[in-house]
């Protein structure tokens, strides 16, 4: 696939503006180890975020109803990893700092109404999804481990259905107009983000 195959693939799939850098996927490779490491914390801390904005929003008996299935989902990948850790001798290690995660968070609009404080913390799960996804599908596509290319590509497209479950629930909460209008703020912030992020292939992100 060339790589303005793959440009298009993620602007049209995932909304992102903004491809990953086609060299990360080689420093990944060859970093697979501390990859899957940070793979780990992530998985964790999607299924810690799921739990926080349900017990946050307790009325909000739809967000309860599609984030109670990611919980379990994501907490499974958690499991999954440390699987594929356990099968290469290596220890999980500590959790690092998501720098890309911490420059989202700074990005959320603070006030408002209640809905659109859940709205932002569903964009930000949302990107974080759609940016995992599409990193997902290059480790699946590009990387030598026939093993782990199988499994990035499960991984792929379950994200990809859990950035799906966020944008649906701001519908859900929030009309259509603003969903789209906030959306492609936090797309357009998303992009600049990764345009200034350090290329690293310890990270997911």
């Amino acid at each position: 696939m060339t790589n303005e195959q793959k440009q298009y693939a993620t602007k049209t799939m995932l909304g992102l503006k903004l491809p990953t850098d086609p060299r990360w996927v080689n420093i990944a490779e060859k970093n697979i180890e501390e990859i899957l490491i940070d793979h780990a914390y992530c998985e964790q801390k999607a299924a810690s975020s799921c739990i926080s904005l349900i017990i946050q929003f307790p009325e909000k008996e739809k967000l309860r109803e599609v984030l109670m299935p990611v919980v379990s989902e994501e907490w499974a990948h958690f499991r999954m990893v440390i699987k594929e850790l356990d099968k290469r001798g290596l220890p999980l290690g500590n959790p690092r700092k998501d720098l890309y995660v911490h420059q989202l968070y700074e990005g959320m609009k603070r006030g408002g109404s209640r809905e659109e404080q859940l709205g932002e913390r569903l964009f930000m799960n949302a990107l974080i999804e759609a940016r995992s996804c599409e990193r997902f599908r290059l480790l699946s596509l590009e990387i030598s481990d026939e093993s782990l290319r199988e499994f990035y590509h499960e991984l792929m497209i379950s994200e990809a259905g859990h950035y799906v479950n966020f944008i649906d629930l701001a519908k859900e909460y929030l009309s259509e107009n603003y969903v789209k209008q906030r959306w492609n703020e936090w797309l357009e912030m998303e992009a600049n983000i990764m345009k200034n992020l350090e290329l690293r292939g310890d990270r997911v992100h």
